[in-house]
């Protein structure tokens, strides 16, 4: 009799235990979740303020007067120019792309830098495109996509400007997989190759941090 009432007792007291620990479980996820949210919201704020800092140091900056016709371009699938390989045309998508980047269009300007990369040749806005698409993929978090578009820079553009930001970028990239042997080299790469580069001083800061 004694047994069979503990049994009744305790019963009850064993359900109550496994749905409370059963609600500190969740309990326990959702807050995970809601870390890893706040953690990849910071990432993300962090990259699109980056960007808007990188625009400022974009030569020839955009002009805030664009014309009407420009920012119609926006707003549809194909380009007034398209086909035409000239300056003129290149000028024109390339600034339609830095408008939209300005405004935080992120795929809009994604789609002109894309389209730009793919039809025209030009030794200045090519490699500043690609550089642009690395760093919107970045922004998407498109960890791989990024890496091609900075890989794509760095090797048909060696000696541009942006290639020493670009090697950086892709050790970063590296950092974020994972792969932190890949990515010291890369640093390594950066530091050894341009000494006299901004991308060197951060590519030796984070070094420093791995040690």
């Amino acid at each position: 009799m004694n047994i069979l009432f503990a049994l009744l007792f305790l019963a009850p007291l064993h359900i109550y235990s496994q749905e409370v620990e059963a609600s500190d479980i969740l309990f326990l996820k959702i807050q995970e979740l809601e870390g890893e949210l706040a953690s990849l919201r910071s990432e993300l704020e962090s990259q699109a303020y980056l960007i808007e800092k990188l625009l400022n140091e974009e030569p020839n900056q955009l002009d805030n007067n664009i014309p009407a016709e420009t920012e119609i371009n926006s707003k549809i699938s194909t380009f007034r120019f398209e086909g035409i390989n000239d300056s003129k045309s290149i000028d024109e998508v390339y600034d339609q792309a830095i408008f939209e980047l300005n405004d935080k269009d992120f795929q809009a300007a994604k789609k002109s830098f894309n389209y730009l990369a793919n039809n025209f040749s030009d030794d200045e806005k090519i490699p500043l495109s690609l550089f642009w698409l690395g760093e919107i993929s970045l922004l998407e978090s498109s960890l791989e996509e990024s890496e091609k578009f900075f890989q794509r820079l760095a090797s048909d553009f060696a000696d541009h400007w942006r290639t020493p930001l670009a090697h950086k970028k892709i050790g970063d990239i590296l950092m974020m997989s994972g792969a932190l042997d890949a990515a010291k080299i890369k640093y390594q790469f950066v530091v050894q190759t341009y000494p006299e580069n901004t991308a060197s001083s951060l590519a030796l800061q984070l070094l420093e941090n791995m040690e």
